[in-house]
């Protein structure tokens, strides 16, 4: 069997541990955020991402257009994680009988809108019936250089784009039934995969690289396990979003699609103000690579308990 990134404990990716022991030698190395595969001269990234109604967003959240960008970004952002430079999506679509064909379109219209931000197309898909939208987007994208999450070394820095907790704070709106900040909603509806920026950081010297769908408390420990190292976080450190006033949401906010990236300790001072004005977004020094295994969170130099995050299983 080919070699499996390490993923950490939990649930969810004991199944993934399951699934590749069943599949042995007829499974390719698995574990990051893409597939990284050689293809004659080209060196192909490949990732699917699936979002389920009722799982990941409800109905009434989000207009047609806005569901198609966020589930198309959400599988974009897997690209983004390897500094792969993205060129087209496939969508397999399972849709309610009851849904006009305007939705669809769309919907299909924003996976479209996302795409091009990229610099992709779409390339195809399709279009089954289903007791539930679910929207499955396979993305494709060429990377020279791709940037995993099994590179981080001891002595490297952790940083992280944007400001996280905007989109948990637009889904606890949502639940107890009152409209989020328009903010907040913004983030959950309208997320940006950081293509250009992780490109930006590899360059710079990243050496570790991986996406926040699910947390930064999940993810870092992600990044701790397939590198093996221990990723110690400084939880007063970490940027929140203007809607967002406590250090928990932004700890455990799933969804994010922001970047924690590993770069060397010596990296340029002025590394922060020109990624800004590149990027127009901010990128936050949070914490350190150490020697041994999983995640700390510290607060004034002590240990502080990790939040709950989502999980799927």
């Amino acid at each position: 069997m080919a070699s499996l990134t390490p993923l950490a404990e939990g649930p969810e990716f004991d199944k993934i541990r399951a699934i590749w022991r069943a599949l042995g030698d007829h499974g390719a190395g698995a574990g990051d955020d893409c597939a990284i595969v050689e293809l004659g001269s080209e060196t192909v990234a490949l990732s699917s991402d699936m979002a389920v109604e009722g799982i990941h967003f409800r109905a009434g959240w989000l207009e047609p257009r806005e569901l198609g960008w966020r589930a198309g970004a959400a599988a974009l952002s897997d690209l983004a994680a390897v500094a792969a430079q993205p060129r087209g999506v496939l969508v397999s679509l399972a849709l309610i009988p009851e849904w006009p064909d305007e939705f669809v379109a769309e919907l299909m219209a924003g996976v479209g809108d996302v795409a091009a931000s990229v610099g992709a197309l779409v390339w195809g898909g399709d279009v089954v019936r289903g007791d539930r939208l679910v929207v499955d987007v396979l993305v494709v994208g060429t990377v020279a250089d791709p940037v995993l999450r099994t590179g981080a070394q001891v002595g490297d820095e952790l940083w992280v784009t944007g400001r996280l907790g905007g989109p948990a704070r637009a889904i606890a709106a949502w639940e107890a039934g009152i409209e989020p900040e328009r903010t907040a909603r913004e983030r959950f509806a309208h997320p940006e995969p950081r293509v250009a920026a992780a490109m930006w950081l590899r360059d710079e010297g990243a050496t570790a690289l991986i996406d926040l769908s699910d947390g930064l408390v999940q993810d870092a420990g992600q990044l701790a396990a397939a590198s093996g190292v221990r990723c110690v976080i400084d939880v007063d450190a970490v940027p929140r979003h203007p809607a967002v006033d406590d250090g928990e949401t932004a700890l455990a906010s799933g969804e994010e699609f922001e970047l924690l990236v590993a770069l060397p300790v010596d990296a340029e001072p002025d590394l922060a103000r020109r990624f800004g004005q590149e990027h127009g977004l901010e990128l936050t020094r949070i914490g350190a690579v150490e020697s041994g295994a999983g995640l700390e969170l510290q607060s004034g130099g002590e240990p502080v308990a990790p939040p709950a995050g989502f999980r799927h299983f």
